[in-house]
Parts: structure tokens; C-alpha cells; sequence
């Protein structure tokens, strides 16, 4: 298989799920964020994507939507900064004027061998980044949910597992499912028919992957799961699709759906 990161599947089939939804998809200039954009724009959706650094990533991104018919915007910043996220939402609803998806992706990982190696500014930032970012968004975007707006929390498999040298990641996602949970069963929520969700994915190519963890390759990545392989970011966006379709979904709130490769887990 090829290291190239594959955002899109080429025999998607569309059927219009999103059409004429608006969303908003943190981390969404590449992996698993990119290809949920792709996916979006596939079936009918318009799309604010919030991104850190690459410049290049996004854009590319965004024209790609943009030859799927979609209306894209990015916004650059760190979303890790409460000042940022609400700036960023001030800019979404100034072009979209209410939303009715957001997906909050964006996640930041450090690998460590030991937990004495362990500091204090990346506990900071992968905190801020992976879950801080999730509060932020969702508490300004509150007021400007469609009635029936879904939520989809990108969590991980290291949530339910845990993982030996990404422990400050993995307690940052095992936080993620239980705002997912906790903020399901808000009647503030519940009241405006606001569904949130999430989902589990486990090794999947990124580039987040290569960037953090020290020798690993497409080759080795997942071999330890069933199906003795890793997950290309494309095979997950069909999971924040049914969760983002009123049509697909309407009666899942506060669940968390699998993509690893065939792990069974409890959750």
C-alpha cells in the first residue's frame, strides 16, 4: 500500500445526505479532518475549515470541496486559544449565519518512553488542543445551532485501550468521550433536538502518525489489529456522514462509534 495519506475514496456515493447543511471541521486541512471535508462536500454540505499551519493543505483541500460543489472557507489559528475559537466563530457565522454540523477533530499527540520525560507545556497543549478546543467551539457555536445540529467529537481507540507511550493523548480522547456523553444529555441541548456524538478511530494513516511516532511506517502501522492492517483516513469520513444525516441517524446521541480494524471494545 502506498504512505500517501488518502483522503478520498474514489467510488464514493453520493446521495445527498448534507445537502444544503452547513459545517464546521476543526483540523480539517488534512487525515481523518480532510477526508471528512471530502466526504461532506460529496454529499451536499457547505464547510468551514479550521486548520494551524499548512497553508498548502488547505487550500488544496478546499479546492478539491470546491470541485465537489461545495462553498469552503478557512480560517488559520490555534484553536487551542479560547480568543481564536471565538474569532473563528465569528468569522463562520458572519459567512453561514447559523450551523448545522460541527465536527471537532483537531488533535495533537506526543509520544513518550517515559512518563518522567513527560512536561508540563505538552500536557498544556495537547489538553488545550484536544479537548479545550471542543468546549470552546461548542460553548460559541451554542446560540447559532440549527435546531436537529449534530456534534461529532473525534475521539480514539486509545481511549478504551490506552496506549503506553501516547498517555497525555490518550487521557485527552478518554476526556473527549465523557464530554460526549456529558453534553448529550443537556436539556439545553436535548431541548433544541441537538444530537452529539462520536467516534473511535484506531490506527489510521495520518500525518500525524509519521510526525510523532518514531519509526513507524505504513507497513507496521495496525498490524495488530484483526484485519493486520492500518486505516486509510478516507475509510473513516463515512462514519461522521451517518452521524452528521438527521436521515441516518436521528435516534444516536451520546454513542461512539468503532473504526479500528476490527477491535472489540466495550463502549
Amino acid at each position: 500500500m502506498s504512505t500517501k495519506v488518502l483522503i478520498e475514496d474514489p467510488n464514493y456515493l453520493s446521495a445527498n445526505k448534507l445537502k444544503g447543511k452547513k459545517a464546521i471541521v476543526t483540523g480539517g486541512d488534512s487525515g481523518i479532518g480532510a477526508a471528512v471535508v471530502i466526504a461532506f462536500a460529496h454529499e451536499g454540505a457547505d464547510i468551514g475549515i479550521v486548520y494551524h499551519e499548512n497553508d498548502a493543505d488547505a487550500l488544496q483541500v478546499k479546492q478539491r470541496a470546491e470541485e465537489l460543489g461545495a462553498t469552503v472557507y478557512l480560517y488559520k489559528g490555534d484553536v487551542g486559544h479560547e480568543h481564536v475559537v471565538k474569532e473563528a466563530v465569528d468569522y463562520f457565522i458572519d459567512k453561514f449565519k447559523s450551523i448545522d454540523i460541527l465536527v471537532n477533530n483537531v488533535a495533537e499527540q506526543h509520544e513518550r518512553d517515559s512518563i518522567v520525560d513527560i512536561t508540563e507545556t505538552e500536557v498544556q497543549r495537547e489538553f488545550a488542543t484536544n479537548i479545550y478546543s471542543f468546549m470552546y467551539f461548542t460553548k460559541y457555536l451554542f446560540p447559532y445551532f440549527n435546531e436537529g445540529a449534530a456534534i461529532i467529537n473525534n475521539a480514539s481507540v486509545n481511549a478504551y485501550r490506552g496506549h503506553p507511550y501516547l498517555l497525555t493523548y490518550s487521557t485527552t480522547k478518554s476526556a473527549v468521550v465523557g464530554y460526549t456523553r456529558s453534553l448529550s444529555v443537556r436539556e439545553e441541548f436535548i431541548n433544541k433536538k441537538i444530537r452529539v456524538n462520536c467516534v473511535a478511530p484506531g490506527p489510521i494513516w495520518t500525518p500525524l502518525i509519521p510526525a510523532t511516532m518514531k519509526g513507524m511506517t505504513h507497513e507496521k502501522f495496525g498490524l495488530d489489529t484483526p484485519m493486520k492492517r492500518c486505516g486509510e483516513a478516507y475509510e473513516v469520513a463515512p462514519s461522521f456522514v451517518f452521524l452528521a444525516s438527521n436521515q441516518d441517524s436521528s435516534y444516536m446521541s451520546g454513542q461512539c462509534l468503532h473504526v479500528n480494524g476490527g477491535a472489540v471494545l466495550n463502549g
